[in-house]
């Protein structure tokens, strides 16, 4: 399994130490959010990571929803659900939630589907930034401080018509920003093919805060930041 890599298994818990968090985000999903970065005073485990693992671990139903509650920080042992519920959690040893799942219909353990459909979902999820958001924001006449850029997981939708899926992978069909104040709500929508067969649909939604009015030299600035800490990294990975 290609998340094996990314966590190790203690005491009946998940870790994600931030080296691991920061190779998923960075070589799996292709993102380069600097929350990620293990240095980050403000660091947290990518959300598609804990999206990821949940599959992993627990199944791929028909229709899940993913309502994230709090950022995960480093090294932090999370206990994961023994099996597929219809409400589970995702939490600390002290109890504290992280991740609300609910889910409905069928259950898939195929695992070749689960990684294949994880994969995809992920490497699309992955290049929000700047692809989508920047457009967004544009359009709004408004961006995220580019001091301190805040973007962050709210959460999650995939629904299926059929688990009988081989090589899942993800369009975009919709996005919108709604504002409330210095703070903004991003949705990003998807239907999902077997090739050119629509087997389901999804969504994210994804937090942003400190919102000011846009300006296309700071925006400029920041593409330029996060392009060149991808070029970085690639050049000494």
């Amino acid at each position: 399994m290609y998340l094996n890599d990314f966590y190790t298994e203690q005491n009946k818990t998940i870790i994600v130490s931030p080296a691991q968090a920061s190779r998923f985000a960075k070589e799996v999903a292709d993102d380069f959010n600097p929350l990620h970065n293990p240095e980050s005073k403000r660091f947290c485990v990518p959300g598609d990571l804990l999206f990821a693992l949940s599959l992993h671990k627990l199944g791929l139903a028909q229709s899940m929803r993913f309502n994230y509650t709090g950022m995960v920080g480093k090294d932090l042992p999370l206990v994961f659900p023994s099996e597929m519920g219809d409400r589970m959690t995702i939490q600390d040893q002290n109890e504290k939630v992280y991740l609300e799942i609910e889910k409905k219909g069928e259950i898939s353990q195929d695992q070749a589907l689960i990684e294949a459909f994880s994969k995809a979902y992920v490497a699309f999820s992955g290049h929000s930034f700047p692809h989508l958001l920047v457009p967004l924001m544009e359009q709004n006449n408004v961006m995220i401080n580019p001091e301190k850029p805040m973007v962050i997981y709210d959460s999650m939708l995939v629904e299926f018509s059929d688990l009988n899926a081989h090589h899942p992978i993800l369009k975009l069909t919709e996005t919108t920003l709604e504002m409330n104040g210095k703070r903004g709500q991003v949705k990003i929508a998807f239907d999902t093919y077997d090739g050119d067969r629509k087997i389901g649909h999804g969504y994210k939604t994804m937090l942003l805060s400190g919102l000011r009015d846009y300006e296309q030299e700071a925006i400029d600035d920041l593409i330029k930041q996060y392009e060149n800490a991808k070029l970085a990294y690639r050049q000494t990975a």
